[in-house]
C-alpha cells in the first residue's frame, strides 16, 4: 500500500506519453457504463473548470490524476472534493458537479435516480479493518469482526489481545466505504451506534493511529509505509491487492466516476485521461489502487460475484 510519489507519477507520465499510442482501455460496467478511451498523442490542450466530488476512498486517486492532467493542460482547472459516495451521487444526479465519485453502484441507492447516469468504472480498491498498532492481534475471524463492530465484544482481551477497551471508529450512512464494509465484511450487520463517526477516511486513520484500542475500516489506499494503523487479516487472509484480485479477500469495491449523460469538453477529456495508460498503469498502482483489468473476479450491483 503506497502513498503517492508525485515525482514517480510524473516520470511514468513522461515515459508513457513518449512510448505509447492511444490504445483504448475497455470499461466493463453495466448497461449505462462507458468505454473509456484516451488519445495521449493529442497535443491539443483543453481549458475550463470542472468540479468532482464524492467518495473519500477515491479522492486521493482522482486528485493525483487531476494534478498530472493539469500539468499538461495549464488552462484546465479540476477541483476534487471528498464528502462521501452519497454526496457524490446526489450531486451528479442533481447537476451540481460534473463528475460524481462513488465506491458503490448508483443503483444501490434508493434515493438516487440512476437512469441518466453513466458509469465510468476506473479502478478497484480493497477495504478492511484497521486498528491501533498495539491492540495485540493481527487477524480476526469474520465472526470476531462482526462481534467487535456490533458491540458484542468490547475489550481486545476477549479475543486474545491486549487488556484494552475497544474504541469503534465508524463512517456515516452516506459513506460508500461503510456500505462496502457492512455488506462484504460484516455480512449485512450494522455497526454499533456507540462509536466515533467521521466523514473523512483521513480523519478515521488519524483517530485510529492516535487512540489506544481503536478500530475502524479503511480503503487500502489510506495505509502508509509508516505503520500508523494496523491492517488486520480476516480469516487468515491478508489485505493485499493480490488477494483482492484473486477474490480471496472479499471486501472491495469498484471506483465509479459517474457523469450525468455522456461527458463533453473538459469532463470528457479528464474521463478519457483516467482510462489512459498514464493513470491505469502509473497513478492507480502507485496510489495503492487496482486496475480493473487485473481482477480475476467481477461483481454486479446486486453483489453477485463471478469469475471473469
Amino acid at each position: 500500500m503506497k502513498k503517492l510519489n508525485l515525482g514517480a507519477v510524473f516520470a511514468v507520465f513522461l515515459l508513457t506519453a513518449a512510448a505509447c499510442g492511444s490504445d483504448d482501455e475497455a470499461n466493463t460496467g453495466g448497461d449505462n457504463a462507458s468505454t473509456g478511451g484516451s488519445d495521449e498523442n493529442n497535443s491539443e490542450e483543453v481549458s475550463g473548470s470542472i468540479l468532482v466530488a464524492g467518495s473519500s476512498a477515491m479522492e486521493p486517486l482522482v486528485a493525483a490524476a487531476s494534478e498530472v492532467f493539469m500539468e499538461e493542460n495549464l488552462e484546465a482547472s479540476i477541483s476534487v472534493q471528498a464528502g462521501g459516495s452519497g454526496q457524490g451521487l446526489s450531486s451528479i444526479a442533481s447537476g451540481q458537479v460534473e463528475i460524481g465519485n462513488s465506491d458503490v453502484f448508483a443503483e444501490e441507492k434508493d434515493d438516487i435516480d440512476a437512469s441518466n447516469l453513466i458509469d465510468h468504472r476506473i479502478a478497484v480498491v480493497g477495504m478492511g479493518p484497521a486498528a491501533h498498532p498495539e491492540v495485540g492481534v493481527d487477524d480476526l475471524s469474520t465472526e470476531e469482526m462482526i462481534d467487535i463492530f456490533t458491540g458484542e465484544v468490547t475489550n481486545w482481551s476477549e479475543i486474545g489481545g491486549a487488556d484494552q477497551d475497544i474504541v469503534l471508529v465508524n463512517r456515516p450512512d452516506s459513506s460508500g466505504t461503510r456500505d462496502t464494509f457492512v455488506k462484504y465484511g460484516l455480512e449485512g450487520n450494522e455497526p454499533s451506534s456507540d462509536a466515533i463517526t467521521e466523514d473523512s477516511s483521513s480523519t478515521v486513520r488519524q483517530i485510529i493511529s492516535e487512540t489506544p484500542g481503536a478500530i475502524g475500516y479503511l480503503a487500502f489506499s489510506y495505509y502508509d509505509d509508516q505503520g500508523s494503523v494496523l491492517p488486520l487479516s480476516v480469516d487468515g487472509v491478508e489485505q493485499t491487492d493480490e488477494n483482492v484480485m484473486s477474490g480471496d479477500f472479499p471486501i472491495w469495491a469498484y471506483m465509479h466516476s459517474y457523469t450525468n449523460g455522456e461527458p463533453e469538453g473538459l469532463t470528457k477529456a479528464f474521463i478519457d485521461f483516467l482510462f489512459s495508460e498514464t493513470v491505469q498503469d502509473g497513478v492507480i498502482p502507485e496510489m495503492g489502487y487496482i486496475p480493473e483489468t487485473g481482477m480475476q473476479v467481477e461483481r454486479d450491483a446486486e453483489g453477485n460475484e463471478t469469475a471473469k
